[in-house]
């Protein structure tokens, strides 16, 4: 079950993605509003988590922890979590905690695959 939005966290579903959209300040304070988030997006089986951090203005270690105990989570049910962000200031967070291979930053959400071709009915002819 999907958690409620909040202030910082609210997650949808798009395509075969679980996007979890957080915003404002991820710290000690605010960080488990985006893990109930991340929690219940990791839940199912093989989850392919994008967490978009795009609206995001401060992360911090706490944020971190959340994002790693979510991969590993992710990871125990054949899935995956992938950050989303293009901002430099969380690019170089991750590569001085050494978490930068771990997240490479996606810089905008993937592409939906093409849907398949609808089938038309064709008249039987007689």
């Amino acid at each position: 079950m999907t958690p409620p939005a909040n202030p910082h966290a609210r997650t949808r579903v798009s395509g075969p993605f679980t996007v979890v959209e957080v915003s404002g300040e991820i710290d000690l304070a605010t960080a488990p509003l985006v893990a109930d988030h991340l929690d219940a997006a990791t839940a199912g089986r093989t989850p392919d988590v994008l967490v978009d951090l795009r609206r995001v203005e401060f992360f911090d270690c706490s944020g971190l922890r959340i994002l790693c105990r979510a991969q590993e989570r992710a990871g125990r049910q054949g899935g995956r979590v992938r950050v989303v962000s293009d901002d430099p200031r969380l690019r170089r967070l991750l590569g001085a905690t050494g978490l930068l291979g771990r997240f490479p930053p996606l810089a905008a959400l993937p592409a939906l695959p093409a849907p398949p071709p609808l089938q038309t009915a064709h008249p039987e002819t007689e």
